[in-house]
């Protein structure tokens, strides 16, 4: 097995368990769904703090749980009283991490706002377009990874993602733009669903360069080691982390899924 392909077995072991976990939360849906988002977006603040300022562990392990248990209790509050309480472990944070505080601020809220997305696209939308979001991302990367390794060529920044390469990256919109269509041919969508699809790919890789841009920042590799294969939470949902929050606006702009149907 050559060098580049010697963590597939691994990566492909770890994925299979997330991807069961994953299908099986988001078929229960309900409380199941949200406490399930709730723990990885504690998960998420937890890696990021660590990364951020690794001299506080006691400060990461607290605002982890204050995260996960305001995302949780925001879903059943009405909207008005939801939305502060997600900005609230940033602004708590940001009065007690001793550096770095902007990029602490900027992507609690990220997570926090991702997290409440997907719990009311759940909710709200039903199983069918959560399996879509989530199918949109996860081919996204799966297809990026083995067209990146198989083709090679030019990176697409090699200073924050130097495995990331333009090959894979369009990749991963062709195979986005596939599963927009396939739904829109099986549900009541129109084709517009493609457009909607690579878009929503797009930014689930402006997600993870992000997430690549502080880990090369704080001079780590992974945001942790707890997935063999994949490093931390954060590395693994940093994806879905920005089409979530695409697909927030995306609502509010064009009514989506009203607009597509």
């Amino acid at each position: 097995m050559t060098e580049k392909w010697s963590d597939l077995a691994v990566r492909m072991g770890s994925g299979l368990l997330m991807v069961l976990i994953g299908v099986w939360g988001i078929w229960m849906g309900g409380d199941v769904f949200h406490v399930l988002v709730a723990v990885i977006c504690g998960l998420m603040i937890w890696e990021l703090v660590r990364m951020i300022a690794p001299d506080q562990a006691a400060l990461a392990t607290q605002l982890g749980g204050v995260s996960a248990f305001a995302v949780l209790l925001a879903v059943y509050l009405p909207t008005g009283f939801a939305l502060p309480l997600l900005l609230a472990p940033a602004m708590v944070g940001f009065g007690q991490i001793d550096k770095h505080r902007v990029t602490y601020m900027i992507f609690c809220v990220l997570v926090l706002m991702a997290g409440f997305g997907m719990m009311n696209v759940r909710d709200d939308l039903g199983f069918g377009w959560m399996v879509w979001l989530v199918m949109v991302v996860v081919v996204t990367d799966v297809v990026g990874y083995f067209a990146g390794r198989l083709i090679g060529g030019p990176k697409f920044w090699p200073r924050v993602s130097p495995k990331k390469t333009w090959a894979g990256t369009v990749a991963g919109w062709i195979g986005a733009g596939v599963v927009g269509a396939v739904f829109a041919i099986n549900t009541e969508a129109t084709m517009q669903l493609i457009g909607v699809s690579v878009a929503l790919s797009m930014a689930s890789q402006m997600g993870d360069i992000g997430e690549s841009a502080i880990k090369r920042r704080m001079g780590v590799k992974d945001s942790s080691a707890l997935i063999p294969g994949h490093g931390g939470v954060l590395d693994r949902f940093d994806g879905m982390l920005g089409a979530s929050v695409f697909l927030l606006m995306l609502g509010q702009v064009s009514g989506f899924p009203g607009g597509v149907l």
